[in-house]
């Protein structure tokens, strides 16, 4: 057996599963340990270099010799795959990704989601509303995570009240944690849908993303219908899952933390920090999300990288790396955690982060505000925590008050 054959049958294997609610995998703390890349294994055996500390991490991010075009042949990219091309910009490198997310920055950046706030909030104070109304105890992902999120996005595109339901219900189809069978049907129906807005738009003004850019750019032709659905597409599941996620894991990590959800409570202008924090802590998109290919050859934190060679970032260890971040396994919404990775880095970092971070503020803050008595109805070791989901996060968090 080769040296080369011998360190890909002893190299960790993705995936690699959460044993604990506030914490990463356990090898990540091994890996980081050895070094900055640090060769494993994808889940269909393929090498590949996985990037474990904070200074790398960023490195690989915003380095144009690294791609994001990687085919990813283990990792289909969704459950309809003989859809068109045309629109689905995270898989593409500039100057091609970066038309698209320039059409989409006067849209989700600092000052049209300032203006979106007022909006959040009442989607926020309906569901806790609803909440109240039921009585305890009550389920959060179902009743307020799932609801918000899935309402928020749709607020941005612009989907019809009326329509927002079946956008929820479908949404739900399509999370990474449910592995639901009946994923392909929703992404189709999803993309119906999206289209019809798209005819809707052309036939007369409508508010949101999609109606604003359909007017704008169809025309031209600097957009396309099929690029438009699969830009809706994408800002759909990154809007749902990730934030309903967010928002269940960061209640029950203040409620687990009294110290730090007293503090919180006492001076609401720790909300961003918090936020931020709460995004570091739990990083729940790991190297499935960072996954990356080398264009050239290059050298990064002393290891040559050799074009071709695939590389994935784990966001979760360089979000506990020492280097960047002081006693980073405590939790700590006083912490500067605004240089964390969750959101990526570079010309591929979240294009929503600015919304992701105004719903997360606007759900905690409102959620602890109007039920200061708000508990855990279960034990935390009872909780189910989606530890081998490719995105983690809670399959349910029953919840009194």
């Amino acid at each position: 057996m080769s040296t080369a054959e011998h360190d890909m049958v002893t190299a960790p294997a993705f995936p690699m599963e959460r044993t604990c609610p506030f914490a990463p995998p356990a090898e990540y703390r091994r890996m980081r340990a050895e070094g900055p890349l640090v060769r494993a294994a994808l889940p269909n055996g393929a090498p590949v270099w996985a990037v474990t500390r904070h200074a790398e991490a960023r490195q690989i991010l915003s380095d144009p010799r690294i791609s994001s075009n990687t085919g990813r042949p283990e990792r289909p990219r969704g459950p309809d795959d003989d859809r068109p091309d045309e629109g689905f910009f995270i898989d593409l490198d500039p100057p091609e990704h970066s038309r698209y997310r320039r059409l989409l920055i006067s849209e989700l950046g600092a000052r049209p989601v300032a203006a979106m706030r007022p909006r959040i909030q009442r989607i926020v104070d309906t569901a806790i509303d609803t909440m109240l109304e039921t009585g305890s105890p009550a389920d959060l992902v179902e009743s307020f995570a799932r609801p918000v999120a899935a309402r928020v996005v749709c607020e941005l595109l612009g989907v019809p009240d009326g329509d927002r339901e079946f956008f929820e219900s479908r949404l739900r189809m399509l999370t990474v944690m449910s592995l639901d069978t009946r994923a392909p049907q929703g992404s189709r129906e999803l993309r119906g849908h999206l289209r019809d807005l798209i005819r809707r738009a052309e036939r007369e003004p409508c508010d949101g993303v999609i109606g604003r850019l359909a007017a704008r750019h169809l025309p031209t032709g600097e957009l396309t219908a099929d690029a438009l659905i699969n830009m809706g597409f994408l800002l759909l599941l990154a809007g749902y899952e990730s934030p309903a996620n967010m928002i269940s894991l960061g209640v029950v990590t203040l409620l687990e933390h009294p110290a730090q959800l007293a503090a919180l409570r006492a001076d609401p202008g720790l909300l961003p920090g918090a936020a931020d924090e709460l995004l570091r802590f739990h990083s729940v998109q790991d190297w499935v999300s960072f996954d990356r290919a080398a264009a050239d050859d290059l050298d990064i934190g002393g290891v040559r990288v050799r074009a071709g060679d695939r590389l994935t970032v784990l966001a979760a260890s360089a979000n506990r790396d020492e280097r960047a971040f002081e006693n980073p396994d405590e939790f700590d919404i006083r912490r500067s955690a605004h240089h964390h990775l969750a959101f990526g880095h570079g010309v591929h970092q979240c294009i929503g982060h600015n919304l992701a971070r105004a719903e997360l503020e606007i759900a905690y803050g409102t959620l602890l505000t109007r039920i200061p008595t708000l508990r855990l109805a279960a034990g935390l070791d009872t909780l189910p925590f989606a530890y081998d989901a490719g995105l983690f996060g809670l399959h349910a968090l029953p919840l009194t008050w």
